[in-house]
């Protein structure tokens, strides 16, 4: 039971516990006994963990006349509620590509691969990108949070891209965060076999601008 000395953990987070650590399915009493707390309020959290998918109804088999009592226990698996720390992972995956010989090439074959992927499973009609490739190509940057814009000049076909979903690993790794942007963007134009190279990508050109240059023939414009 827990003490008043004690600085006790977020309410529910304490019922969870207390299914973490048992050995079988808990009534809701049994709970509370162990927190002494109401019945009420350990109902109220178990609800909320019921509806997260950490927690479970369990209904007893039961011999003797009228209803079982409802017991609970905790769903044995890892908490798909936790905190995420995907940064991390993509920090030390765009480090590892740092350090590779050739950071610059094996990042853009790394966003090409990528590229192919998304572009191949958002393509749901077959002909988007035939149709229009460089508006196909800017809603799927839009898509991906980009927040791209057409800024065609001079005859030449670009895109300015507004917003960067990976902005610090962006400004921390640009040797190998800005090649995967565009490797993904020459895989969209694979995966649709368009008319359309994606030449080269400028990095802030502007303290809130990049810029995609491409190259379009024929009715691809």
């Amino acid at each position: 039971m827990a003490t008043e000395s004690e600085q006790p953990a977020e309410p529910r987070l304490r019922v969870l516990r207390v299914l973490n650590a048992a050995s079988a399915p808990l009534s809701i009493v049994a709970i509370a006994g162990q927190l002494g707390v109401h019945p009420n309020t350990v109902r109220f959290h178990l609800d909320t963990l019921v509806g997260q998918g950490r927690v479970e109804r369990v209904v007893p088999e039961q011999n003797r006349p009228g209803r079982p009592p409802l017991l609970f226990r905790a769903v044995r698996r890892m908490d798909p509620a936790g905190p995420r720390q995907y940064r991390m992972l993509a920090e030390i995956l765009a480090l590892s590509l740092a350090g590779d010989a050739d950071p610059d090439a094996k990042a853009i074959e790394a966003g090409r691969r990528w590229g192919r992927q998304i572009a191949s499973s958002t393509d749901d009609d077959g002909a988007g990108g035939k149709a229009a490739p460089v508006d196909h190509l800017m809603s799927l940057l839009e898509t991906m949070n980009f927040a791209p814009e057409r800024r065609d000049a001079d005859g030449q076909v670009r895109i300015g891209l507004r917003h960067c979903p990976f902005l610090e690993l962006a400004e921390s790794q640009p040797h190998v965060v800005c090649p995967v942007h565009l490797g993904l963007m020459r895989g969209a134009m694979d995966a649709w076999q368009v008319p359309v190279m994606v030449d080269r990508l400028e990095p802030f050109v502007e303290p809130n601008l990049c810029l995609t240059h491409l190259t379009v023939t024929g009715a691809a414009r």
